[in-house]
């Protein structure tokens, strides 16, 4: 594990010398539409489709309401640590890792230990999980070509694992910015296909019966819009901001602002049309997984299969761009201790660790993804305790650390109270997530052909 940093140990000409996870990993060559790219990856992924299933326990009112409020949230969050990350790069002391950010703020070593606890969990969670849905993507395309087909889920999951470890040898941040264009195109591409079949399905003769009733038991009622806040909260989360931002050509002053609201432009257009779409016409029968519910187990598909077969791909690939965006923290991390910088980034001493450091990596997480095809459940805990804490509470708490508004302005107030709302959310998000695996205990099957919601 990489050793705290001391007060202002990161001078830029000290860490271009030493430090191979920040020379090499962290090449710091973008302009903000890369980091647009970057962001929408991180940010607006296949997740987005379970929103019509977060909307179950909110009802319409409450629901957009709840979208919309962590929607503005995120991107103030977001701006806040973008101009801390500009405060500290314009008093000498750039900041290129969410973890030294923190420490250096706070003044607290543990703090590093802290984020890079979060990190690595958020991060490799994420990873297992785009490999597992992946995997489960290639089984709903074997399944409709070959319905009797004899291949099992583990080998779908072995297959994108060797993709996987084939992308993952790209060797920069900076270097997947063309991937995550074609991801940002993918978003919008399976959005709008996804909400034209449920306009179809909500449309035709076959149309499901609505019904938007919540809960009928107060405490349920309460239990399960904390579950859905959660989901939402979880869904706007990326934890890796600060390493997006450092792969900026400096000076970054303003060019994070600009890729910030180009993700959430997209994140606009695909976000409420994902949520209403699918809430309109499964209400609360909408599956966690809105491409189920248009594809019954029982009964024909109730959207054109062409047009749901290429959602499922569009989603296939992007999961690819997501588990790769979600690992540079992990190669860093891999980089700075087994690299040295001195030597080329593609010198053989350089390239051999790197080559099996990563397929390692790949390959623990592709082998977590076969084993445990639960992990959604397990998933949802890690990023009710993780993305809250990074993206909800700590940006709020290190803009007043390095700013210091007046205790009685309103950006103190405002910051403070999001603070506040957003622990106590993550609290209950936490309890909702850790209920839920309990209870879906007694399905868990280790190695299992089918994945559990």
């Amino acid at each position: 594990m990489p050793d705290p940093p001391k007060k202002d140990p990161f001078p830029e000409n000290h860490r271009a010398e030493a430090d191979a996870g920040a020379a090499f990993v962290l090449q710091s060559k973008g302009e903000w539409w890369h980091a647009g790219f970057h962001l929408t990856t991180a940010i607006v992924g296949p997740t987005i489709l379970t929103l019509p299933y977060a909307f179950r326990g909110l009802g319409w009112g409450l629901g957009c309401f709840c979208l919309t409020v962590m929607g503005v949230v995120t991107f103030y969050s977001y701006y806040l640590m973008s101009k801390v990350l500009e405060h500290c790069e314009n008093s000498g002391r750039r900041h290129i890792r969410f973890r030294e950010l923190a420490a250096d703020v706070l003044g607290s070593g543990m703090m590093f230990y802290f984020v890079i606890f979060i990190q690595t969990a958020i991060n490799t969670g994420i990873g297992v999980g785009a490999i597992l849905l992946a995997g489960e993507c290639l089984q709903i395309i074997y399944s409709s070509i070959s319905p009797n087909g004899s291949m099992k889920l583990y080998e779908f999951i072995a297959m994108v694992t060797v993709v996987m470890i084939v992308l993952s040898q790209l060797p920069t941040f900076h270097s997947l910015r063309h991937i995550n264009f074609f991801s940002l195109l993918l978003s919008l591409g399976y959005t709008i296909l996804v909400a034209a079949a449920c306009i179809h399905a909500g449309t035709s003769k076959n149309a499901p019966p609505r019904d938007y009733s919540l809960e009928p038991k107060k405490s349920m009622r309460v239990f399960s819009a904390f579950s859905s806040i959660s989901i939402i909260a979880a869904i706007y989360g990326n934890g890796i901001l600060p390493e997006i931002q450092a792969t900026l050509a400096p000076p970054a002053t303003g060019k994070m602002v600009k890729g910030l609201t180009m993700c959430y432009a997209v994140a606009f257009v695909t976000f409420y049309s994902a949520a209403i779409s699918g809430y309109w016409v499964f209400g609360n029968k909408s599956n966690s997984n809105i491409l189920k519910s248009l594809l019954p187990d029982e009964g024909p598909a109730l959207a054109p299969t062409w047009v749901l077969g290429l959602g499922v791909i569009f989603v296939l690939l992007q999961l690819f761009a997501i588990g790769l965006i979600y690992s540079q923290v992990a190669y860093e991390i891999m980089e700075k201790k087994s690299a040295d910088v001195k030597q080329g980034l593609f010198s053989k001493r350089n390239l051999i660790p790197r080559l099996i450091l990563r397929t390692i990596y790949m390959a623990f997480c592709g082998f977590m993804a076969a084993m445990l095809p639960f992990f959604g459940d397990i998933s949802a805990v890690v990023g009710a305790i993780g993305f809250i804490p990074l993206d909800f509470v700590l940006p709020m708490l290190l803009y007043n650390m390095t700013f210091k508004p007046s205790k009685t302005s309103l950006t103190y107030w405002t910051n403070m109270s999001i603070m506040v709302v957003f622990t106590g959310a993550g609290i209950m998000g936490a309890f909702s997530s850790i209920r839920n695996l309990v209870l879906d205990a007694n399905k868990f099957k280790l190695f299992s052909n089918d994945a559990i919601d």
